[in-house]
């Protein structure tokens, strides 16, 4: 096991602070793009990520649908850059999510939509970015170099700026608190307990991570974190979703993470993870609220948009120490590399 620490743990500690000063520099800017989509009141908001930032994407598509009933659509990069189909989003809006901000596939996406006549919004770590320099508005997200190839802080800051872009445009005060109050907030996640799952992802082969609404993305981030660090075969889905067919799999003590936020999806998530149980899984419960399972503590965060970035950066602080205790560095994944440049 190794001993060091490594960059994926200390990009981790790194987000309360990321988070702290995207709030801090960035307020002003997100109110007027707020306001500024409010006023346009678009028939549709698309968004343009990959890998994690695509997660982080899915995030904003449940906020958003949640809040504001506007319909929120992920497009493939590879419409625009590799099939040159037209796109169609005169009076919409597109959102552009991306660490680096230079894959040239996203770059193409981006391009295309503005073309075709939507608002370009781009969520970046690297503002002098193709992607930053060329949108409409650009929100840089502060997080400030992650050099671990497993993101981390950038993640936890792109997730931020959805949950504070949604409440500038819904004008939901609670939601604006509840931003305004991530940087403790998550100052706490980093202190959280899961060691009592610690053994059984040290040794799991495969597991399944299950989500509901805006928890949903955050298990897909989670799985892809097993896969890409602690070399575990991991699938997310949808607590609704893993019963139509995934269900078959979840025999003999299977691994099942579950992330339960304190939201009106709390009943449904419950009911589900008894499921699970009941059909001999091995579930660990994500949750600051009473949950079948055993229990992985979470930090509240006083909101249930917010809950999931909370989840989420405890997530990280745990794949790194169980990647690390099955021998692994979650710095040096085989066949990753930290920016990948699809087409």
């Amino acid at each position: 096991m190794m001993t060091h620490q490594t960059a994926m743990a200390r990009e981790t500690a790194e987000a309360p602070e990321a988070v702290a000063r995207l709030i801090d520099r960035e307020h002003g800017r997100i109110a007027d793009l707020g306001r500024r989509i409010r006023e346009l009141d678009p028939p549709v908001v698309a968004t343009c990520a990959r890998g994690s930032s695509d997660h982080a994407a899915g995030y904003l598509k449940y906020a958003l649908e949640l809040t504001t009933g506007v319909p929120v659509a992920s497009i493939g990069p590879s419409v625009a850059s590799v099939y040159g189909a037209p796109l169609r989003l005169t009076g919409g809006v597109l959102v552009t999510i991306s660490q680096s901000g230079k894959s040239p596939d996203v770059v193409a996406l981006q391009a295309a939509a503005k073309r075709s006549g939507a608002l370009t919004v781009a969520f970046v770590n690297v503002e002098a970015s193709p992607v930053g320099e060329a949108a409409d508005v650009t929100i840089p997200l502060h997080a400030g170099p992650e050099t671990s190839v497993a993101a981390t802080k950038s993640f936890i800051a792109s997730v931020a700026a959805a949950a504070a872009l949604t409440a500038a445009i819904t004008g939901d005060a609670a939601l604006e608190a509840a931003v305004r109050r991530l940087p403790e907030t998550l100052a706490g996640a980093l202190k959280t307990d899961w060691s009592a799952a610690d053994e059984t992802f040290r040794t799991a082969g495969s597991l399944f991570v299950v989500g509901r609404g805006p928890g949903f993305p955050i298990a897909q981030e989670t799985a892809l974190k097993a896969k890409e660090t602690a070399a575990i075969h991991a699938e997310a889905f949808s607590t609704a979703e893993v019963m139509h067919g995934p269900l078959r799999l979840v025999e003999n003590r299977f691994p099942v993470l579950a992330l339960a936020p304190d939201d009106r999806a709390a009943e449904a998530n419950r009911d589900g993870i008894g499921r699970l149980i009941k059909a001999g899984g091995t579930v660990f419960t994500a949750t600051a609220i009473d949950m079948p399972g055993t229990r992985l503590a979470t930090m509240p965060t006083g909101h249930g948009l917010t809950d999931p970035i909370s989840i989420a950066l405890s997530v990280y602080r745990f794949m790194e120490r169980v990647t690390r205790a099955r021998g692994l560095d979650p710095d040096a994944p085989l066949n990753l590399a930290k920016v990948t440049e699809t087409v």
